[in-house]
């Protein structure tokens, strides 16, 4: 099989650790790199040939959503109790970090 020369240019420290990781593998730094890659790309495809079913189904679930109405926006809370408004209002504010007397823990009071 015909071989080809591929060309990389990296950082000075980057490439001392490749070469340091070759000889402990036992291998040249070619054979090292081609090792690392191959083995990523053996990944890669076992990832994508897991997932091919769902990015499938997500794919034809947005290609369905791009054919329906866009939904109307929300009306403002005015159908809200005064209780309702302020148990959200806490809500929001623990999830943005405040605590239920208005403080953000772990800051200084």
């Amino acid at each position: 099989m015909a071989r080809t020369r591929i060309t990389i240019s990296l950082e000075q420290d980057q490439a001392e650790r490749i070469r340091q990781h070759a000889e402990r593998a036992g291998m040249d730094v070619s054979a090292y790199l081609v090792h690392a890659a191959t083995r990523q790309m053996a990944e890669s495809d076992a990832i994508e040939e897991q997932f091919a079913e769902v990015d499938a189904l997500i794919a034809r679930a947005e290609q369905a959503a791009d054919g329906l109405p866009a939904e109307p926006a929300p009306e403002p809370a005015a159908d809200l109790t005064e209780q309702e408004r302020r148990e959200v209002e806490e809500a929001l504010g623990l999830v943005h970090g405040r605590d239920r007397q208005g403080r953000h823990p772990g800051h200084a009071a």
